[in-house]
């Protein structure tokens, strides 16, 4: 199986999207993550959805996870909307990490490769300067568990 075979259309924002239009997608269409794509339309980075979670849940609960558990039920339930004006590259990791971008002639364990080195959920699969799709880590595993 190819890349070209497995890519699928997906869904992009850019660096100037919103973190509310951004987790909307993620939670709307069950995305792993998101391609942000530059000016001309090709990827520049993955948006892992964990990323978003990054940026809305405050750092002291990410330093001390029991201090979640202070936070009261409703105020908990909503902690997303702090972040929600702010933008997709407020959310991306520093320094950029290696960009997943197959070839559309790559292989299911290439691909696979390339999600496990890059800790990746989807990979964008790119041809001649023009985005192809995208194949998610669920669709990767259906096809291998299936050979």
């Amino acid at each position: 199986m190819r890349a070209r075979h497995l890519a699928a259309d997906f869904p992009t924002v850019t660096p100037d999207t919103l973190i509310s239009e951004a987790a909307r997608l993620l939670a709307e269409q069950k995305l792993p993550g998101l391609i942000v794509v530059d000016g001309h339309g090709l990827p520049s980075t993955i948006l892992p959805g964990t990323q978003v979670l990054r940026l809305a849940v405050p750092g002291y609960c990410q330093d001390d996870p029991a201090l979640a558990r202070v936070v009261d039920e409703a105020h908990a339930d909503r902690f997303l909307r702090a972040v929600a004006d702010r933008t997709v590259q407020e959310a991306l990791p520093t320094p950029p990490r290696e960009l997943p971008i197959a070839d559309p002639d790559a292989t299911l364990l290439e691909l696979a490769a390339l999600m496990a080195r890059t800790h990746s959920p989807l990979v964008a699969v790119v041809d001649g300067g023009r985005l192809l799709g995208a194949i998610t880590l669920q669709a990767l595993m259906d096809w291998a568990v299936e050979a």
